[in-house]
């Protein structure tokens, strides 16, 4: 379960997401469909077994990609959360800073080392996902906790009167307006990626009949706790949403204890990504080895291959969140291009192959939709994406 924070102009932008929300029904659809068809034991296996080689080959990559991508992300805010960033121009303390304020040992860099090594390299060691149950439990829980606090400080703002009330739409000045609400798409498929750990999650079950109620409530709380999160946080911040909105939490709220309140918050949330980075992490690990020693015995039985691996994707993930500012831009291309992938035209094309036959035309139809609508949307994201960019830099 991942929770990502959205920017105020892409919260605005969510109204014009009904196709999105079209294909996360669809694709919840296509998730159900019976998998154990074939015994297949991986989304790459299933994959290689519609498609061939390729397929396989296609499939992890994509993985690999959007992993890396989303694990990226989580040291960021990590980092923005303990050490405080500066990457809209303007500093946030971090709770470290604000605890003891500036210092070489609380800067980002360091931090960051600190977490891997101390949190991270541990949480990483295990080889079989079922070993990260209490953690991934944990994890939910501390979600919501940031949920039920942002919630409550809001709604005891909007009994006062102290709230403003932010812009509900979005302001249209022309054409390149409307495309630029096409960027809140990649975030939004981002949010619901989960495919990859679903046939390792049920080759662990002794019940195999349980995989479909898991899959179902696990999308609805994550829409529960996405949709409230955006909601309170917007209403208790308004225009001056950031990105990574855990970083607006070093500001006075305007209740009392507003400060213990902040550290609560941020601290919460960052030890829910902690405990959640390992599982996203399970899953990268797998399908790089798949891409790098297909023919190779399986990973957890090769304790110098799991350890080259894993100390290599920790190093890179590292390494890229220190020189990467923000998340928004490790979020753009990856949720446009791999995600999509993975969440929508895979699961959409192997519906149409149907190698087992247990696909309906009602299926059928609902997966050409999927197809249709994600390389719309997009592409036109990724072309307003990289308009973005090209932009500012002339700006600059």
């Amino acid at each position: 379960m991942r929770s990502h924070l959205f920017s105020r102009s892409k919260l605005r932008r969510m109204q014009f997401m009904s196709s999105t929300e079209l294909l996360s029904l669809a694709r919840s659809s296509i998730c159900q469909q019976p998998f154990h068809q074939g015994k297949i034991t991986s989304y790459g296996w299933l994959m290689g077994d519609t498609f061939g080689q390729w397929g396989r080959i296609a499939l992890q990559a994509s993985v690999v990609i959007n992993n890396v991508g989303v694990l990226i992300v989580y040291m960021i805010i990590i980092g923005d959360v303990l050490s405080g960033t500066s990457s809209t121009g303007v500093h946030h303390s971090g709770v470290l800073e604000g605890w003891f304020g500036p210092h070489m040992w609380n800067s980002r860099p360091i931090v960051l080392l600190a977490t891997t090594l101390l949190v991270f390299a541990p949480l990483v060691s295990f080889k079989r996902l079922d070993s990260l149950r209490y953690t991934s439990a944990l994890s939910v829980a501390l979600a919501v906790v940031f949920v039920v606090i942002t919630a409550g400080v809001a709604i005891v703002r909007l009994i006062q009167g102290t709230v403003e009330i932010p812009k509900l739409f979005p302001e249209i000045d022309g054409v390149s307006s409307v495309w630029k609400l096409f960027t809140a798409v990649p975030v939004l498929v981002t949010a619901y990626i989960c495919h990859y750990n679903v046939h390792s999650i049920d080759n662990e079950l002794e019940d195999k009949t349980q995989i479909k109620p898991i899959v179902q409530t696990s999308l609805g709380l994550c829409s529960s706790v996405y949709i409230a999160t955006s909601f309170f946080a917007y209403l208790l911040f308004g225009e001056a949403t950031l990105a990574d909105v855990l970083a607006n939490f070093d500001s006075d709220l305007r209740i009392p204890l507003s400060s213990a309140f902040n550290d609560i918050v941020r601290v919460s949330y960052v030890v829910h990504i902690m405990l959640v980075f390992p599982i996203v992490f399970f899953a990268l690990r797998l399908n790089l080895d798949g891409l790098l020693f297909p023919t190779a015995r399986h990973i957890s039985g090769d304790n110098k291959r799991f350890t080259i691996i894993t100390i290599s994707l920790i190093a890179v993930i590292y390494l890229a969140a220190i020189f990467i500012p923000s998340i928004w831009d490790a979020f753009q291309f990856t949720g446009a291009t791999a995600a999509v992938l993975i969440g929508f035209i895979f699961p959409a094309m192997i519906i149409l192959r149907d190698p087992y036959g247990v696909s309906t035309k009602r299926d059928k139809v609902l997966a050409v939709t999927m197809i249709v609508l994600a390389v719309v949307s997009n592409c036109v994201a990724l072309y307003s994406d990289a308009f973005n960019i090209f932009y500012r830099k002339q700006e600059a």
